[in-house]
């Protein structure tokens, strides 16, 4: 045989086997691409593209799973919106869940709702501390807190599930015994389990046409479903210290809570102190006229409560004073606390604000309270989440005024959608399901940087600086302000 036919069988002998080595080398190095784009995602990247995947999900599922939908399956856009209002726990809704859905339609969007309530992050750092491994600096970014170093995070993570399986477990019993007498003992079990995750993940879906409106005259299920509120939108991160401060009073010691969460609770005491005297006020010969005077107090108090991004509610707003509804949105825009399941601009962000006029009223160049002073960085940063907030907020309103018909009291209804949008509560004067594709498609966007953030979404899609710049500044120059 000629050594050039030999050399030729020989290489396409062999080219089976290189072609298998070619393809395992192209294997590897897609995958090390892979490895490498993912080592370089920052944590504000993981943060926004995991609510992407959950919204995206939500959304083909809507689509294509079978056995949703009582009649006829929701389009693209109101799948996207439904995904949205419940992956960023808002509750804006464009049918009726309690008709529109099936009980495996209620399901899946439940599953939607506990899912965006804890952040998928938070799953997946518990999968890893389960496992016994260590977090890497990313992820402890993800899920520790630096105002508290006393609080282990990887016992922090746990706590997070217990809290939020326990606290859910018990709302949904004592809410079936409450419901059972009204609805059956049959009937009463799953909307009882159902508002108690949505009440926790300050959601507002309900499987009750008119909310909670029928149950203006059961002031326990009001108070009830007003803690698992108040429970949700407390943080994480404060309850774990509250645990943390009784376990060591056990002992004789006592843990100083963190300045963190001293704001967050004097800060949600007196917004909800304040809110029920004046819902009582603006409402009592109101929309609560002809209640008993215990169903009138709960009523007040739970308008207070729901405007903390929760969703729910016992009046119907389009039928409220302008006072209410005002107060509603001032209320909406402050939301829950930092790290919890609520949005807004957080209570602790709205008493820093508070603080810096104080300090600022009093010619005080420092920020402080109960003898600590706040970082500058820590102002500046809760001054610029303020103006953000109200240029995405405005700006939405303004494109409601441009996209809606407009009315008698269109103006107030846009400004409210708006804001209940961004701050991810889902209260309505009851135009959500009118809405153009242009509204509904501003609103959708709204609901999802008011969930992720605005500034964790700007930090997400900043461009970093090339490796090895220097900083630098240019030279200072005063502006006349004021």
């Amino acid at each position: 045989m000629p050594l050039t036919a030999w050399l030729l069988r020989r290489r396409r002998a062999q080219s089976p086997a290189r072609a298998a080595h070619s393809a395992r080398l192209r294997v590897w190095e897609v995958s090390g691409r892979r490895i490498s784009l993912w080592r370089r995602l920052t944590a504000p990247q993981l943060f926004v593209a995991s609510f992407l995947l959950l919204v995206g999900l939500g959304t083909l599922g809507l689509k294509l799973l079978p056995g949703l939908y009582t009649g006829a399956p929701l389009g693209w856009l109101d799948a996207l919106f439904t995904a949205t209002s419940a992956v960023c726990v808002t509750g804006l809704i464009v049918v009726d869940t309690a008709t529109y859905f099936t009980p495996a339609g209620q399901a899946f969007l439940l599953l939607l709702i506990q899912l965006g309530g804890l952040g998928i992050i938070a799953f997946t750092t518990l999968i890893i501390v389960a496992l016994g491994r260590r977090l890497s600096l990313r992820q402890e970014a993800l899920s520790s807190y630096e105002v508290a170093p006393h609080v282990d995070y990887q016992l922090l993570t746990r706590d997070v599930v217990r809290f939020t399986f326990g606290i859910e477990a018990a709302g949904a019993l004592l809410l079936y015994l409450l419901w059972a007498p009204r609805l059956g003992w049959a009937e009463a079990a799953w909307p009882a389990l159902f508002h108690s995750v949505s009440a926790f993940c300050n959601a507002g879906f309900s499987t009750f046409s008119e909310s909670l409106i029928g149950f203006q005259d059961a002031p326990l299920t009001l108070l009830l479903v007003a803690a698992l509120i108040v429970l949700g939108g407390l943080g994480f991160l404060t309850l774990e210290e509250l645990m943390l401060r009784r376990r060591q009073r056990r002992f004789g010691r006592t843990l100083r809570l963190s300045l963190h969460s001293r704001l967050a609770l004097a800060t949600t005491a007196a917004l909800l102190l304040g809110g029920w005297v004046a819902f009582a006020l603006f409402e009592w010969t109101h929309t609560l006229a002809g209640l008993p005077l215990p169903d009138r107090l709960a009523n007040a108090l739970f308008l207070s409560v729901t405007p903390r991004t929760a969703g729910f509610n016992s009046i119907d707003y389009a039928h409220a004073s302008d006072s209410t509804n005002f107060l509603t949105i001032l209320l909406m825009s402050v939301g829950g606390s930092p790290g919890s399941t609520a949005g807004g601009l957080k209570t602790t962000t709205f008493a820093l604000l508070g603080l810096l006029a104080w300090s600022r009223f009093r010619g005080h160049a420092i920020a402080s309270l109960w003898g600590r002073s706040v970082p500058e960085e820590t102002i500046q940063r809760a001054v610029g989440l303020a103006v953000v907030a109200f240029t995405l907020v405005t700006a939405c309103i303004f494109v409601l005024t441009v996209s809606e018909p407009a009315g008698g009291e269109a103006f107030l209804a846009h400004m409210f959608e708006a804001a209940s949008a961004f701050n991810t509560v889902g209260l309505s004067m009851g135009i959500t399901g009118g809405l153009t594709e242009v509204g509904k498609a501003a609103i959708a966007l709204l609901m999802f940087l008011g969930r992720v953030g605005p500034l964790t979404f700007a930090a997400a899609v900043a461009l970093s600086s090339p490796t090895g710049t220097a900083e630098f500044r240019y030279a200072y120059e005063d502006v006349v302000v004021g």
